[in-house]
């Protein structure tokens, strides 16, 4: 008993020490940079099937306009919003025709709750499924502009009109390097749709998402539509080159590319005596790809010398595969002559497509850059994450401890007070 009381005294004093150390509050820098005002566009499925009545007792139909009227009401004001249908005119057989039944229901912009809540209760379902097309105009309707862009895509059924592949079409679209995500949601959905939905949404980065019932479509739209109002930091599309010379010569930030599959890219950055340069990269594999698979990351003079590297390998077990590299440039002795250093950054990857997928376009890669001015002495690195505090947060612990051995103490203390009496 007297064991257990001690351990438990120490473990709450140390626990209170640990609470108190990490509470220092620490200096940030807001961004207080204005960013562009958020887009998207809710792309309905409006075709013959959406009749059925597996939704809660009600058709996909039904289920589908309660959860838009939800989701306008609780739309964030500074959401440009706009809705897209497919399916919903044409209701003959003439399958070119159906293919190119899509239009906008109401333009991206400023929200007028009433006027898109009375577009979307004159929806009936009636035609075809032309999800490639309407993906292809979405993309055009929220074209321009630096703010977030999002395609919330809602079906029941695959595409009817093949050759055109929506999957396709979603990995042109990323290809542009405009940043725009497209999310995917199947309503009661068999295997080959919940396959083509989620092919869309991994092709952008995305996310796919089944749904049963009435109450989870509203919710996850509605987080779908909030998701495009928090604050992001835009990718910048570059495109590598296939030597250091020729390569494109990078600040810090984010930036996205298409890699070949076992192609190199190459990029530069300029690194100051005293800096250190922190750089990582990441490959989707947004198709069926061989197993076992690599990628490499190499930090190398403007003469071919390797400075750092880092290396990764998957098993395709995962849809993204990443590694990173840090190299701190000393400080100069002479301030005079000091002058920047080209880092030449070397992207290789050792996918491989599997039998009868298309290798074009390439594979989508991220690199993220940053150049950020490295410590002047030792005191200066972060211990364990806590910077300077790390003494604080010593002391408090000793304080704790030496506490749980004086509350140990005084219970044996009156125990043995107990026992005499």
């Amino acid at each position: 008993m007297i064991r257990r009381q001690r351990l438990a005294a120490g473990v709450c004093a140390l626990l209170a020490a640990l609470t108190a150390g990490l509470a220092v509050p620490s200096t940030a820098v807001a961004d207080e940079t204005e960013q562009a005002a958020p887009k998207v566009e809710l792309v309905l499925d409006v075709s013959g099937s959406m009749r059925t009545r597996d939704i809660d007792g009600g058709s996909r139909m039904a289920a589908a306009k309660q959860a838009f009227n939800e989701v306008l009401d609780a739309t964030p004001e500074q959401v440009q919003l706009g809705i897209r249908t497919l399916g919903a005119n044409y209701r003959g057989n003439d399958r070119i025709t159906g293919c190119k039944d899509t239009e906008q229901l109401y333009p991206v912009g400023p929200l007028n709750r009433t006027e898109a809540k009375t577009a979307v209760a004159t929806l009936a379902p009636t035609g075809w499924t032309p999800i490639g097309p309407a993906l292809q105009k979405a993309a055009a309707d929220l074209d321009g502009g630096d703010g977030t862009r999002r395609i919330v895509l809602i079906s029941d059924g695959e595409d009817t009109c093949q050759p055109l592949d929506p999957c396709e079409v979603a990995r042109e679209i990323a290809a542009k390097g405009i940043g725009l995500t497209i999310d995917t949601l199947g309503l009661v959905p068999d295997a080959k749709t919940r396959e083509q939905l989620s092919c869309i949404a991994d092709a952008t980065g995305g996310t796919y998402t089944d749904v049963r019932h009435k109450e989870e479509l509203s919710d996850r739209v509605g987080q779908l539509v909030d998701r495009a109002a928090d604050p992001v930091v835009t990718p910048v599309a570059t495109e590598g080159a296939n030597e250091c010379a020729k390569a494109p010569s990078l600040k810090s930030g984010l930036y996205t590319d298409r890699a070949e599959f076992g192609q190199q890219r190459w990029y530069k950055v300029d690194v100051n005596p005293g800096q250190e340069l922190r750089a990582s990269v990441s490959m989707a594999d947004d198709r069926a790809v061989d197993p076992n698979y690599g990628v490499l990351l190499r930090a190398v003079t403007v003469h071919d010398r390797e400075i750092v590297r880092g290396e990764a390998a998957g098993t395709g077990r995962t849809d993204v595969i990443s590694t990173g590299l840090r190299y701190p440039r000393p400080e100069s002795d002479d301030d005079d002559t000091a002058t920047a250093e080209t880092v030449c950054l070397q992207v290789t990857n050792s996918f491989s497509a599997a039998a009868g997928v298309k290798t074009s376009p390439g594979l989508p890669l991220e690199l993220t850059v940053d150049v950020v001015d490295g410590p002047s002495k030792a005191s200066d690195v972060a211990s364990f994450g806590l910077g300077r505090g790390w003494w604080l947060l010593g002391a408090l612990v000793l304080a704790g401890f030496l506490a749980g051995l004086l509350w140990g103490w005084l219970s044996r203390w009156r125990v043995a007070v107990w026992r005499t009496n």
